[in-house]
């Protein structure tokens, strides 16, 4: 409904429009969390051209009204790239595909996350809201809801499969950049988690390891074998 826009040719283009609202974010899991899940996207849907995932950027759905700006979303059945330049924002009225999912991380200062923007997401017409709360010592810190009827109803287990993406999303400790924490990740249909790039590069950099280690053995077996051989007269190398 809302990507019927009767007038496209006299609306704003991205390059129009602000790309940011210029207010910083006041916790800097806002910014790290949603570029975990977006550098493990980039990984595992590498040979796909057909899905953006924004941090940080706002999304404009009415010409009228500012963007609302949430902390990650991903689209699919979009370019992944528009042109070098890259996306400056997301135009609903350019791009004619709804984000499938929004991302909200909660921090000291409360934004509305369980109130209005809920809400709006709701009216959006947004497929999958997640809600993230790592100051939570009780309550549950992810909330995942999928619009059904209009109205969002919160989805059960963790991770949560979100079989309109082919992807399910939790929660694990982990190491990103350093910082050994709670992160988000994305799990394929059996629960495991998908290993961010960090992991990636430090698994290949182990098996590495454990191969070069393993021929340096097996080298050291052959000669520890000759010596013995020639200790008994026998030359291997004699055919």
């Amino acid at each position: 409904m809302l990507l019927n826009y009767k007038d496209r040719v006299n609306l704003p283009t991205a390059k129009d429009l602000p790309d940011s609202d210029e207010t910083p974010v006041d916790n800097e899991l806002q910014d790290l969390i949603p570029h975990v899940l977006k550098g493990i996207l980039a990984l595992i849907w590498s040979d796909r051209m057909d899905w953006f995932f924004g941090v940080d950027m706002g999304i404009y759905y009415d010409p009228d009204e500012p963007a609302i700006i949430p902390d990650g979303f991903l689209s699919v059945g979009v370019p992944r790239i528009i042109d070098s330049d890259l996306r400056l924002s997301y135009v609903l009225w350019e791009e004619q595909k709804l984000p499938i999912l929004v991302l909200e991380v909660v921090s000291q200062t409360r934004r509305g996350e369980y109130s209005k923007k809920k809400q709006d997401y709701a009216e959006l017409g947004i497929l999958y809201y997640v809600i993230y709360n790592p100051l939570r010592k009780i309550k549950k810190r992810l909330e995942v809801y999928q619009l059904t009827n209009g109205e969002y109803k919160l989805l059960e287990g963790e991770p949560v499969w979100l079989s309109e993406i082919g992807l399910g999303i939790g929660r694990a400790i982990g190491n990103y950049q350093g910082v050994n924490r709670e992160w988000l990740y994305w799990y394929d249909e059996q629960g495991q988690r998908y290993l961010t790039p960090e992991e990636r590069l430090q698994t290949a950099q182990q098996q590495a390891l454990e191969a070069q280690q393993q021929a340096l053995e097996a080298q050291q077996r052959a000669q520890r074998l000759e010596e013995k051989l020639r200790s008994l007269g026998i030359d291997p190398n004699e055919e």
